[in-house]
């Protein structure tokens, strides 16, 4: 019976964590926030408000599928975010609960707490973006690995290990890759054959809409890695570093990476965090368990290096995967420096550590504050946009091309297009034509010229952005078949 009791508290613990982090979400980011650029791509696939965006190469359809139980029958986006947070905070607690068996109940409620409070968590965890479920993958495939190799007779971990390798290839094929890596290298050594099947299969099932995509509509697999990697600015030896440390402000996307590296006081946990993670790996190695702090810092690592060596900029939720798989060892750490063997707390280590969460905690909750005030701020200004173009006639069925169409677009409820860039979908011959069948408009920045299609046609202001209007299409034009 005290074992149970045990058993339940711990059991209890992670809920806890789990419940926190969806309330968190819920009170600091608004539910009613709009969608995001990316989100609007992933939303509109399977969204009734505005026709599919432009999927560009680097991009997979697992957010689609994620958001499509609520999106395909509601517009609602407060709606969205609550079903988004509910599910990140369920999400949290089974890949927690995963590694039940190899660490104590305290050591994942912290190692939950420490990985849900950051801003980055916090802020994409009800959003329509694939970097937090690659993360969540990624604790339930190694926790689930960490297990299999451990009892060969735990039935139930090589099917984890497959789950959370296909959530992560069904949301991001590539990043998945660079997290197992360290799992393929061992299971071959070892020669664990029923292992690599698990992992090998779950990235073939979560990545094989993607690959046949990518034959399909994108020239071959080849093809789509390599345009992926040119809309990536050109995958190569780039050191991404100080982008990520500029990020940490609160910046969703750094591109270009300009500026002042922010405030040490901003920054700091980002340099203690792999300090504290060796000393979770000597304590372990010391105990005697090496595997379980070890192989997570491992994936954790390689999950970390394309982002931080191989791209030219930088966004904050790129790193989530890394920072889940930190999390338990760091949590681990902490309680050995905060306790002696016996299990008593050491008051001045205490002490200090608290200090030293207190201070991280207000910190991300600052950044926080900003990231939301000023994304909420930008897709304000392209619903204000939306409602001025209603406003000039610009109505379902309608094509909005050019700077921000995408956004602007599917708060319209219009399809967008671009001649140019990384979403080019379109030419100036096809831009015309439509204008002559529904109502059109092409946006720029303030002053800029209009487009070359564009020349002639009305211009409006509407916030930040010059809106040039198509001539209406006369009925005959609309009546006429494509």
């Amino acid at each position: 019976m005290p074992g149970t009791s045990w058993r339940t508290r711990g059991e209890w613990l992670l809920v806890a964590v789990a419940g926190a982090f969806t309330l968190a979400q819920l009170l600091l980011v608004r539910p009613g926030l709009g969608l995001g650029w990316d989100e609007t791509v992933y939303v509109s696939q399977v969204g009734t408000q505005s026709p599919a965006a432009f999927f560009s190469a680097p991009r997979a359809r697992g957010v689609s599928v994620l958001v499509a139980p609520v999106a395909s029958w509601s517009t609602s986006t407060e709606l969205l975010r609550v079903y988004l947070a509910l599910l990140s905070g369920l999400g949290l607690y089974l890949a927690l609960r995963v590694w039940r068996r190899l660490f104590p109940a305290r050591v994942l409620a912290l190692g939950g707490a420490l990985f849900a409070s950051l801003w980055i968590t916090l802020f994409y965890g009800p959003q329509a973006m694939p970097n937090h479920w690659v993360a969540i993958g990624a604790l339930v495939c190694v926790g689930c690995f960490l297990r299999a190799r451990a009892d060969r007779c735990d039935r139930t971990a090589p099917w984890g290990v497959a789950a959370g390798a296909a959530l992560m290839a069904l949301m991001r094929p590539t990043d998945a890759v660079w997290v197992v890596l360290p799992l393929l290298v061992l299971v071959v050594v070892a020669r664990r054959w029923r292992l690599a099947t698990a992992l090998v299969g779950g990235l073939v099932a979560g990545a094989g809409q993607w690959v046949i995509e990518a034959f399909v509509s994108y020239g071959g697999l080849g093809r789509r890695l390599s345009d992926a990697s040119d809309i990536q600015g050109g995958l190569g030896l780039h050191l991404a570093v100080d982008d990520q440390l500029r990020g940490l402000v609160g910046r969703t996307l750094c591109r270009p990476c300009a500026g002042p590296l922010p405030n040490p006081a901003v920054t700091a946990w980002w340099f203690v965090l792999p300090l504290i993670a060796v000393i979770g790996l000597v304590v372990a190695v010391r105990a005697g368990r090496t595997a379980p702090t070890l192989l997570p810092l491992l994936c954790a690592t390689t999950a970390a290096v394309p982002y931080l060596f191989m791209i030219g900029y930088a966004a904050p939720r790129f790193l989530l995967p890394a920072y889940a798989l930190l999390a338990v060892p760091v949590a681990d750490a902490l309680l050995f420096l905060v306790t002696n063997p016996a299990g008593r707390w050491r008051p001045l280590t205490a002490a200090l550590v608290a200090v030293g969460l207190a201070g991280h905690l207000a910190v991300q909750y600052v950044v926080l504050a900003r990231a939301v005030d000023r994304t909420t701020a930008d897709r304000r200004d392209w619903a204000r946009t939306a409602d001025e173009l209603h406003r000039l006639g610009i109505s379902p069925p309608c094509l909005i091309a050019g700077h921000e169409a995408i956004p602007v677009g599917y708060y319209t409820g219009c399809s967008s297009a671009a001649t140019a860039g990384h979403n080019a979908n379109s030419t100036r011959a096809d831009i015309l034509r439509t204008a002559r069948r529904v109502p059109t408009a092409a946006l720029t920045r303030p002053g800029a010229p209009p487009p070359s299609y564009a020349h002639g046609w009305r211009t409006h202001r509407s916030a930040g952005l010059d809106l040039h209007i198509a001539p209406k299409p006369t009925p005959a034009a609309q009546a006429r078949p494509e």
